[in-house]
């Protein structure tokens, strides 16, 4: 069986869990990513050569933890699609605005952000598919731009709002689709 497809190793899986749940726990305590590896490690009850095996350095362990924070919250989510998923969305960078806010106020700030870009980008490009009619190559382009529009909204609203309301917010971006000329599912739009 080829490397790529071999089953993960279930200790290699329930490390890397341990660390980036360490990961999370810890920037989100003390609102900063300066957290060293050795506390990284030390939390995830690991050696810090286990750390260093998977990772080159903490902020690449941080970007990782936050990628799969966001894939473990955000995939799947609000399956039956339009206003529920956007919801779970926004729940989810609201209920982590904490984290959120000290990556993106980091040195790790660009590399999270093209992690969240490229994990959120197939879907707004298979929701854009059902919306309009371009070509591929044009929908693959629309969908890396409104998934950084959006990111870049959703980050300004991490950082700046004091008391950020999902619900006022998800209007917010509903009304953006209709600004775009995107006819959305109804759903999104209705509250």
């Amino acid at each position: 069986m080829p490397v790529d497809e071999r089953p993960p190793d279930r200790r290699v899986a329930r490390s890397r869990a341990a660390l980036f749940a360490a990961a999370v726990r810890l920037v989100t305590e003390r609102g900063t990513t300066a957290v060293p590896i050795t506390e990284l490690a030390e939390a995830a009850d690991l050696s810090r050569q286990a750390v260093y095996l998977h990772f080159a350095n903490r902020d690449e362990v941080l970007v990782a933890a936050a990628a799969d924070l966001a894939r473990r919250e955000l995939v799947g989510a609000g399956e039956g699609g339009g206003r529920s998923a956007l919801l779970a969305a926004v729940g989810h960078f609201a209920g982590n605005r904490e984290f959120y806010r000290a990556m993106l106020s980091g040195p790790c700030a660009f590399a999270l952000t093209r992690a969240l870009g490229d994990l959120l980008a197939p879907v707004n490009r298979h929701l854009l598919g059902t919306l309009v009619d371009v070509a591929p190559e044009t929908l693959d382009d629309l969908a890396v731009f409104v998934t950084g529009g959006m990111g870049a909204i959703i980050n300004a609203w991490l950082l700046d709002e004091a008391h950020p309301d999902p619900e006022e917010f998800a209007d917010r971006l509903a009304r953006l689709w209709r600004g775009l000329g995107l006819t959305a599912p109804a759903d999104l739009l209705t509250r």
